[in-house]
């Protein structure tokens, strides 16, 4: 009798769409094509410094109720149309959350939130999101959290964030290396800005690596380095890191690293202390920073929804309140409107001089 040695513990193993499958069924064309481009475009030229304006990430924690989604993206374009001067609005659409043990682990994963973990449905349901906001005028965001799905949702994101607990990851930056779309590196969950600094120089350079092909082949990938890395402030264990004091640390580490001294502020997670009523604070103590001078911070981030706070998935989802996160908290909209009308008047006059 043969001794079987391999896959003793997987129960199953089923094929997916591929990634071209994927993309011919829902393609990117039009005014989403657009939106992509001129996204892109308008990030890169922002890190370049051709851009006097900040670019801002603005949305849900997660994305769990598509419909809900597509309400705050159409709130959120008007809100863009308004702040355009100063402000460059890219909407938060973060389908993967990273967990320290166990929970929900986003709409790709399980996008029914009954621990069905229907994938390949969840991958539809993304990028189906992903088009109509796209579609609306708006560019997306979103954490590249698994290095597959990259594949089937990338050529839809203007901007990337690898999270505080994969910075540190050899496999995320590799991918990195190859995305399409700025990418922002998160300090890591320490607060240090070491892991950064080493993603950032590690990203920068081309790669090779196992990964698959757009027909779901395992194969070879070889990067060119993406130029366009840099570093999101979060916070950490040891508290915020957005002071002037954390900035000019932070801006005598990149120089140090030879990497790019382009700094985004994320207003919420050890920054605000997950407590969404703090982020407003941060975001004013960020305005008044660039009033008295400050150069290196590019951009910010806020974790925002309807409503405010955030709820537990209950057994009954009917029971679920719309328009509230099922993740971290998050502010809700009056508040973020009001927040970033502020922060565009008071900086209207100053971004062009710096």
């Amino acid at each position: 009798m043969a001794v079987i040695t391999d896959n003793l513990n997987i129960m199953s193993n089923d094929a997916l769409i591929t990634p071209e499958q994927l993309k011919q069924e829902m393609p990117l064309a039009g005014a989403a094509m657009d939106s992509v481009r001129s996204g892109r475009e308008t990030i890169f030229s922002i890190l370049d410094r051709k851009d006097p304006r900040l670019f801002a990430i603005v949305g849900p924690c997660s994305i769990h109720d598509t419909d809900a989604a597509m309400d705050y993206a159409r709130r959120l374009k008007e809100l863009a149309e308004k702040v355009q001067d100063s402000l460059f609005i890219v909407m938060r659409v973060y389908f993967e959350k990273p967990r320290t043990s166990i929970g929900w682990k986003g709409l790709i994963n399980d996008p029914y939130l009954d621990d069905s973990f229907k994938i390949e449905e969840g991958l539809r349901k993304g990028r189906k999101l992903l088009l109509d906001i796209d579609e609306l005028g708006l560019p997306t965001s979103t954490e590249a959290l698994d290095p597959i799905s990259p594949q089937y949702l990338q050529d839809l994101i203007a901007w990337s964030a690898i999270g505080a607990r994969t910075t540190e990851s050899q496999t995320h930056r590799e991918m990195s290396s190859g995305l399409s779309s700025a990418v922002g590196f998160k300090n890591g969950t320490d607060g240090g800005l070491t892991v950064a600094v080493n993603a950032m120089q590690s990203v920068s350079s081309p790669h090779r690596f196992l990964g698959i092909n757009s027909r779901g082949q395992v194969s070879v990938v070889t990067t060119k380095g993406n130029p366009y890395a840099h570093v999101v402030l979060r916070g950490g264990s040891n508290g915020p890191n957005y002071n002037s004091d954390h900035i000019a640390q932070c801006e005598r580490a990149l120089a140090d690293g030879g990497v790019s001294s382009n700094i985004v502020i994320d207003c919420s997670h050890a920054n605000s202390s997950k407590n969404p009523d703090v982020q407003p604070l941060v975001l004013k103590d960020v305005t008044h920073q660039i009033l008295e001078g400050n150069t290196s911070i590019i951009g910010i981030m806020l974790e925002s929804f309807i409503h405010a706070g955030n709820q537990a998935i209950p057994e009954d989802l009917d029971k679920l309140k719309y328009g509230v996160s099922v993740t971290d908290a998050c502010m809700d909209w009056e508040t973020t409107e009001q927040s970033l009308l502020e922060m565009a008047e008071r900086l209207k006059d100053v971004l062009t001089k710096r």
